[in-house]
This record gives C-alpha cells, sequence and structure tokens, in this order.
C-alpha cells in the first residue's frame, strides 16, 4: 500500500512538471492563447467610454469593429473568442478592463448558454492556463481549477512533441497567421465572400436549443454572473443574437430565455427584426459566421440598434463600406 501511494504520488509529480513547465502546444493552443492576450492588450489599451464587442467566433466573424465603432463614434474591440475558451477564464481576464460608461455587446452563440460544467473542466483552454496562465487559472471554481490542472494526456504529449520543434524551427508563425487573419481591432478579415464555402448552400435545417436548455445551462449561470457584475459597475451591457441560418427554429420563447439573461440582471437586449437570422449564402463557413459583405451589413444594422438604445447619434457608414455591404447576396 505504502508503494502504490508513492507511486501514485510521483506519477502526480512527474504529469505536473511535464504539463505545467515542460512541454507545449506552441501553435494549437498557443494560436488561441496570442489571439486572446492581444485582444486582452488592446482592450487595456482603449480609452473609456469603448465599445466592446463580446461572444465567440461570431463576435469577430459577423460584426465589425471598424464599422460599429466609426457609426458610434467609439474607440472598439472586437473582443470575441471562439467557443470552446471558457467564459469564466475570458470574464476574469476582461473584467478589470471594463470601466463605468462602457458599452459591452454581447451576441452570443446559443451553445455558449447551454454549456455543462462538464465541458468546462474539459476546456481546450485548460492546457495553455497549466503551462502560462496558472494566476487566471487560480481565480477560477475549484472544479475548473482541477479540470485545468488534470487537463493533458498522452495524446497532448505527443502533440507537443510535435509541435514545439516545429515552433522553434519557424516554420508556422503564429503572429502573422492572426496578422492574415484578424484586423487591428480584432475583426475577422479572411472572410471573404469569394473563398465561402458552397456547402452551405445546401445545409440542412438543424436544431437549436430550446428556452429551456438556455435558461439551465452552466454557461447562462456564468453570463448573468458577469453581466449583474459589470451592470453594478455601470458597464452599459447589451445582449444580442448570434447570427444563423434562416432555416433553424429559433423560437420566441428560446429568444426572451436569451433576452432574460440580461434584463433580469440590469442589462438590456437588442434583437433585429430578422433576429439575426439570414440566408445560407450570407455565411462564410458555417452559422454564427458571416461572409465579409454580410458582416459589414450586419455590423451597419446592430450600430443602428445600439445607437437608438444608447441615445447616441450615429454616423452613416462610408460609402466604402456601404460599396461593400451592397455586395452581400441577400
Amino acid at each position: 500500500m505504502r508503494r502504490l501511494f508513492l507511486c501514485s504520488v510521483l506519477s502526480i509529480l512527474l504529469y505536473g512538471l511535464v504539463f505545467g513547465w515542460g512541454v507545449d502546444r506552441p501553435l494549437s493552443l498557443g494560436l488561441l492563447r496570442l489571439e486572446l492576450a492581444q485582444k486582452t492588450a488592446r482592450l487595456a489599451a482603449l480609452p473609456s467610454p469603448k465599445l466592446v464587442i463580446l461572444a465567440g467566433s461570431n463576435g469577430p466573424y459577423s460584426h465589425s469593429c471598424v464599422v460599429m465603432g466609426a457609426m458610434l463614434n467609439m474607440p472598439c474591440e472586437n473582443a470575441g473568442i471562439a467557443v470552446g475558451i471558457g467564459l469564466d477564464d475570458i470574464f476574469v481576464r476582461y473584467a478589470p478592463l471594463l470601466h463605468p460608461g462602457d458599452v459591452v455587446y454581447m451576441p452570443m452563440e446559443l451553445a455558449q448558454y447551454t454549456a455543462t460544467r462538464g465541458q468546462y473542466r474539459a476546456g481546450v483552454d485548460g492546457g495553455f492556463l497549466l503551462r502560462h496562465d496558472r494566476g487566471v487559472l487560480a481565480q477560477l471554481p475549484m472544479d475548473r481549477l482541477l479540470g485545468g490542472v488534470f487537463c493533458c494526456n498522452l495524446a497532448d504529449l505527443l502533440e507537443s512533441l510535435a509541435e514545439m520543434p516545429m515552433a522553434r524551427s519557424g516554420a508556422i508563425n503564429p503572429e502573422a497567421l492572426l496578422r492574415a487573419e484578424y484586423n487591428p481591432q480584432g475583426d475577422r478579415i479572411d472572410n471573404n465572400l469569394a473563398d465561402a464555402d458552397p456547402a452551405l448552400l445546401e445545409h440542412a435545417p438543424r436544431s437549436v436549443p430550446g428556452a429551456q436548455e438556455i435558461a439551465d445551462g452552466y454557461g447562462a449561470v456564468l453570463i448573468a454572473r458577469f453581466v449583474a457584475q459589470e451592470s453594478a459597475q455601470k458597464v452599459l451591457v447589451i445582449g444580442g443574437l448570434p447570427t444563423d441560418f434562416a432555416t433553424v427554429a429559433l423560437t420566441s420563447q428560446a429568444v426572451s430565455a436569451v433576452a432574460s439573461v440580461y434584463t433580469a440582471n440590469g442589462a438590456a437586449f437588442a434583437a433585429l427584426p430578422s433576429r439575426s437570422l439570414y440566408p445560407a449564402q450570407d455565411f462564410f463557413n458555417g452559422e454564427d459566421h458571416l461572409a465579409r459583405p454580410c458582416q459589414v451589413l450586419h455590423s451597419i444594422a446592430v450600430a443602428d440598434a445600439l445607437a437608438a438604445l444608447l441615445h447616441r447619434p450615429v454616423q452613416p457608414p462610408t460609402e466604402a463600406v456601404v460599396r461593400l455591404a451592397a455586395t452581400c447576396p441577400r
């Protein structure tokens, strides 16, 4: 029994040394961590009052800070990070950078509301939290902390052993990849209509979560907590709907469930008449990801809606922006 105990302790220590200080995934996880670090740094540098778009990839793919910030005459950061990076992780980083009078627009993907505690414990960001951001990891709930500490397995080790030499050789440059994908305000810029996936035109209707699933989700609890906290600090939080295919059966009850996450916690909610549902040909490579002309057209509509809620004068989009938006297929 004593030998078994000692072997177990040694195994845990060896695991901690390997994944906490030894190996790394500088390309797969490193790219996500770098994106998050860049967005956090830009957000910290923006003066207030500022506009922050906060969602998963629906933020940078379907919304344009360049357009919305100019129309609302506010400095803007498109702070959305791909679904799978835990909102608890993101909120810990972003919350100290938000100040009274800032506007946070949150068109969160429906999957963000319905995410479970188990999915958070197994979150992909556990790997870089353990290796690089232990201070952030220590601020997360205990089950999430343990999930991050025990994030990794043999497959992760093998990926690390493959990625580390590639990163050292400079064969893949994460900074250059991000520069090709995002503009300096965090908008996605490689979602050109000419490169869109034509298979989306034949996309079969898919199910979306219902009102009860949204209301009961662990993600909804995290979002509601963040909304209440920021609203209490006089940050102007406005919830919204993610972009999706017009073929999905998004019910009024589901929209109300999303809206209540915000309105019940001191924030506002803005839904476009279209409910942000568009034809498949408007999208780049999946739901939540509009092609660039449609990203711009949608952003104009959202900026107008936010201006009305905020009682701010709205600046008309430039002629170049209008011309680009006019090429959206819808």
